[in-house]
């Protein structure tokens, strides 16, 4: 596969608020500690969306939104690519109440939340864009599949593209049989050239299942329910400034593989 170059990326999560408190962990910096993550309200959405929309599409837009910022490029003219393996467990919840109560009831906002891609129409309405956009779900592998789709449409089409990967816990009883026990958002911006400000040059390709790379030290605890932490490991070598490969599990025996691409 074409080499993809890292230009920007957006974090939040217990712990994580941001990139740049992320990288000072992630590289030793700075010791972890576990602090519940401020509830995101991302100024690119209208007071009235922020009302409106889930807790996932507050968190999801939120980290788009802080990796555009740092790439120095608009948001309306990047391809996206969002993917969740639970979408939004409340509003599932909420519906699930709803149609077991004698009126069945479900509240529209409700409803419109519920869709799998109700993360991505937000931000294309809020960013203005009409850049092609896609929403996948792939259970545990779903941050592998999303990277794999974001770095295959950035070298065809030879564009930038923003890929946002999300998941946050789903209320009980959902939960007991769906553990997520902390959220987690990750948003990264791959180009098929190198912008002023590029963080990593990666090469990504799928390969046979082996190990899979660990989660940092000390984040352990905190995020290994979370599929969303494969992203970690990554974000620790871009973080590191590190040429370790890295293996993510993609499905069945497969991985992704990415590994670093030395450039200047």
């Amino acid at each position: 596969m074409i080499p993809l170059y890292v230009q920007s990326v957006g974090l939040l999560g217990p712990g994580l608020p941001d990139w740049r408190t992320g990288r000072d962990i992630l590289c030793g910096e700075r010791p972890y500690q576990y602090e519940a993550p401020p509830q995101p309200n991302p100024d690119i959405l209208s007071a009235n969306e922020r009302r409106r929309g889930a807790k996932s599409v507050r968190w999801a837009v939120a980290v788009a939104q802080e990796a555009v910022a740092a790439s120095g490029l608009q948001a309306a003219d990047i391809a996206t690519v969002f993917t969740s393996s639970s979408g939004d467990g409340e509003t599932l919840h909420c519906i699930c109440e709803a149609l077991a109560a004698p009126g069945r009831e479900v509240s529209p906002t409700r409803f419109h939340n519920s869709v799998h891609n109700a993360a991505a129409g937000y931000w294309s309405i809020a960013a203005g864009s009409r850049r092609p956009s896609v929403s996948l779900c792939g259970y545990d592998a779903s941050f592998a599949i999303g990277l794999l789709e974001a770095a295959v449409q950035a070298s065809v089409e030879r564009t930038p593209v923003l890929l946002v990967a999300y998941d946050l816990p789903y209320p009980q009883p959902l939960h007991s049989v769906r553990t997520i026990s902390e959220p987690l958002a990750v948003a990264l911006l791959l180009a098929p050239e190198p912008g002023a400000n590029a963080l990593a040059c990666w090469q990504i390709a799928p390969a046979q299942r082996a190990a899979r790379t660990a989660l940092p030290a000390g984040l352990a605890g905190t995020y290994a329910s979370n599929p969303v932490a494969q992203c970690l490991p990554l974000l620790a070598a871009l973080a590191g400034g590190t040429q370790e490969r890295v293996r993510i599990d993609y499905l069945d025996d497969r991985q992704l593989v990415v590994e670093p691409v030395p450039w200047s």
